[in-house]
């Protein structure tokens, strides 16, 4: 029987950073996935990035992750979202080459040391004394080791829908995983269902494109790696999406049609992303809206499919055509491949830690759609934590937990843990509390340190991520040791911009703060920093125009960190707890928090109810210990 000291079962977003992470930290690693050449496939659009997404995708790749250093090798176009607002809230996004996408990350993979590859479907998980021991292919043989992480996407019992068609498979031209659902269930785990879908592939050259909206990537773009930006940048050519819109025709021919959907007719019983909803479903839910906006992004530079996003759907064939080919520019439209809903297994993962390890089975994690999220960049991040923490744990090493005050990679993990997923979860910048904190720009300052340490990040990148940090540092000196005089051009530029004249010397620092005044303008102003790169003016920019808030954050959050992180005992008694309503004391035992400050977070949960459990506690560790007769 062959022997790894990590198994990772599935070869999508998740698996790889997984596996990947936990063959840089050295342990002998075995990722397993039901076909190698489909190993990173973007099932749905080959985007990477997007709102709050784009934070992910930095974090990852400031810890030493691969999904940024993939994508800049493979987008054919990028869009910083919200420019024009406050930093906090830009988000990078990139439309890939699809199959760019798979093959550079099977490349890469296939040169990373300790790590081997195999296809095959795992269909059960051994333990011995409630610990990972082996996993169990299709065919019967075994394969030992010390822990398991499991990435399987949609792929548990999924079943896809067109209409009344009905398919095995967990993507189009995939089959399901049959076997690992019941050997989860056997181990303890509680099951759901899921539902995600995937709209039509339209044939580029049917499509008009004189009658839509083109939509040009930045002039400017900002690579998503903060190590690895290739040579040229970006590295392929670069395309543009278009706009077009559904119609009241539109939506007559889907209402008309409700009764053909398997969503409407109870055939699906896994629920979907509310905030991703199946065009069926938005027709029904916002009647009052006229149009729904669509773009029709192409999925690589050799391939004639072209994505059609905003019309995810598993309405039947014939309907689809009518309804595609009823809106602007789609009227001749040619279908290369029909939209189609995918129902899955998911676990309930309030049974994990936020390392993503099983409560219940050491050895055990579980990263991905797997535990109840939708997106590329939500499972790669869990895939990057959960490798991670299987090989420290294999290791002897302290777990890796980033917390909400850390990342939206904590976030991520702190929602699902305490909350569990209703509904296929999806990252938004609203539910990072310090979200100006946590900004994309500044992911490499604040996690850098941290993937250095863990052996992520090389000796290289680490050099340059110090540099950047003294370059930054040397501009803010220059910024204090400059001052704006109030001579008559200074004062003929301030009045151009509706400010008042000056007539007393500025500091640089304080002159910056002012809204209308960047970078580039104060150098304009005599400054010595016009050679300052874009990346270090901007984070300059950002820290000293930002400042007060900032500080008041960190303030903040320094207040909240005494009983946040109080640790709960695994085997405390909650029933021994006073001053417990029977509700709280069930979602506690439930949920199984591991701090304070994630049971404050618990639905239900009274601040009343945790100052009574903090009592206890200290109580505990005050009491002495019982002498055993």
């Amino acid at each position: 029987m062959e022997t790894f000291d990590v198994v990772v079962i599935g070869g999508g977003h998740a698996g790889c950073e997984a596996a990947h992470a936990s063959a840089r930290m050295g342990c002998l690693t075995a990722l397993i996935t039901l076909d190698q050449s489909r190993i990173a496939s973007m099932s749905c659009n080959p985007a990477i990035g997007g709102l709050a997404k784009g934070q992910l995708v930095k974090e990852i790749d400031a810890l030493g992750g691969i999904m940024g250093v993939i994508t800049d090798r493979s987008a054919i176009q990028y869009r910083r979202l919200n420019s024009s607002k406050g930093p906090a809230v830009r988000s990078s996004r990139a439309q890939c080459d699809r199959a760019a996408y798979s093959q550079n990350m099977q490349n890469y993979l296939s040169n990373i040391k300790n790590l081997a590859i195999f296809s095959g479907e795992v269909s059960e998980i051994l333990t011995l004394d409630r610990a990972v021991s082996r996993v169990v292919l299709g065919d019967g043989a075994q394969i030992g080791c010390r822990a398991v992480i499991v990435t399987s996407g949609t792929f548990l019992r999924g079943m896809m829908f067109t209409g009344n068609e009905q398919t095995a498979g967990g993507r189009w031209g995939d089959p399901a995983a049959v076997g690992l659902s019941k050997s989860l269930e056997n181990l303890g785990f509680r099951l759901g269902r899921l539902k995600t879908g995937t709209p039509p592939r339209l044939h580029k050259k049917s499509i008009d494109y004189s009658q839509l909206e083109k939509q040009t990537g930045d002039a400017n773009p900002l690579a998503f790696s903060f190590y690895q930006k290739p040579n040229p940048f970006p590295f392929l050519p670069q395309v543009s999406c278009h706009i077009s819109y559904t119609n009241e025709k539109t939506h007559r021919i889907i209402e008309e049609n409700f009764s053909r959907s398997p969503l409407f007719t109870g055939v699906i019983q896994g629920v979907g992303p509310r905030y991703c909803p199946s065009i069926e479903d938005k027709v029904r839910r916002f009647r009052d809206k006229q149009r729904h906006q669509i773009f029709l992004e192409p999925e690589g530079l050799n391939t004639d499919l072209v994505y059609v996003n905003g019309i995810s759907t598993s309405l039947p064939k014939d309907v689809q055509e009518k309804f595609v080919r009823s809106i602007v520019g789609l009227e001749e439209a040619v279908f290369i491949r029909y939209g189609y809903a995918v129902e899955y297994d998911c676990i309930d993962a309030r049974q994990l830690r936020t390392t993503f390890e099983s409560k219940d089975i050491s050895g055990l994690y579980c990263a991905g759609q797997i535990n109840g999220t939708s997106g590329y960049e939500e499972a790669a991040a869990q895939g990057l934590v959960a490798g991670i923490n299987a090989a420290a744990s294999v290791q002897g090493r302290d777990p890796f937990v980033l917390t909400r005050s850390d990342a939206y990679i904590g976030v991520l993990a702190d929602d699902l843990v305490l909350k569990g997923a209703d509904e296929p979860y999806r990252m938004f910048t609203s539910r990072a509390e310090n979200r100006l904190l946590l900004r994309e720009d500044n992911a490499d300052l604040r996690l850098s340190e941290k993937g250095w340490k863990l052996g992520l990040l090389s000796e290289e990148n680490y050099r340059s991520f110090n540099q950047k940090q003294a370059e930054i540092e040397k501009s803010k000196g220059e910024l204090l040791r400059f001052y704006v005089m109030p001579r008559e051009d200074v004062n003929q530029w301030l009045s151009q911009r509706g400010m008042p004249s000056m007539k007393d010397r500025v500091r640089g620092d304080i002159f910056l703060r002012r809204p209308e005044v960047s970078w580039a303008e104060l150098c304009n102003l005599g400054l010595p920093g016009r050679d300052t790169s874009p990346e270090i003016s901007e984070q300059v920019e950002i820290q000293v125009k930002y400042d007060g808030y900032i500080r008041r954050d960190g303030s903040l959050l320094e207040r909240l960190r005494k009983n946040e992180y109080f640790r709960i005992p695994e085997d405390v008694d909650f029933d021994q707890v006073p001053g417990l309503s029977n509700e709280v004391r069930v979602r506690l035992k439930l949920t199984r928090p591991e701090t304070l400050g994630q049971a404050s977070r618990l639905q239900g949960v009274t601040p009343a109810a945790v100052a009574n459990l903090m009592i206890f506690l200290k109580m505990r560790l005050k009491a002495p210990e019982r002498s055993v007769k």
